[in-house]
């Protein structure tokens, strides 16, 4: 069975978060061609879907289906980003880079809840979503020198 170290997983998350505050904030711009119908029925679709995920909770709520997940949704960023690096800046461009974002976050709560399962202590707990939002806010201020 699979388990996590806490204290490469706090320093991964770091790092995961600082690269989600610099492409959350990138987003806005990147999402510009996209209308408006779009995010509502993206919407109602990621609310399905995580309807659908957390009714197999009972099955996936485990170290080995955490590092499963967790390694598809990084995937998943990584093609939907090297798409749109290859690709021209256009509405498909923007469409498939939107699809890959709402198809990581379906399993967000998921990875949340399974964190704390799996982390146990409040300490690590702390640690974890401090080094989160540490790497966040680093992400999302970095976009602030540029302006």
């Amino acid at each position: 069975m699979l388990k996590i170290l806490p204290l490469w997983f706090i320093r991964y998350k770091f790092f995961n978060s600082l690269f989600l505050g610099l492409s959350v904030g990138a987003i806005f711009t990147l999402y510009a061609p996209l209308e408006p119908s779009i995010y509502a029925l993206g919407g109602v679709v990621l609310a399905f879907f995580m309807l659908v995920v957390a009714r197999f909770y009972h099955h996936i709520l485990n170290a080995d289906w955490f590092f499963r997940i967790s390694l598809f949704v990084e995937v998943v960023l990584l093609v939907a980003m090297l798409y749109f690096i290859y690709a021209s800046y256009n509405y498909q461009s923007a469409l498939l880079l939107y699809v890959g974002y709402q198809i990581t976050f379906v399993f967000g709560s998921y990875l949340v809840r399974a964190e704390t399962l799996l982390l146990k202590t409040d300490t690590l707990l702390t640690q974890l979503d401090t080094a989160k939002q540490l790497g966040y806010l680093l992400g999302m201020g970095s976009l602030l020198y540029d302006l």
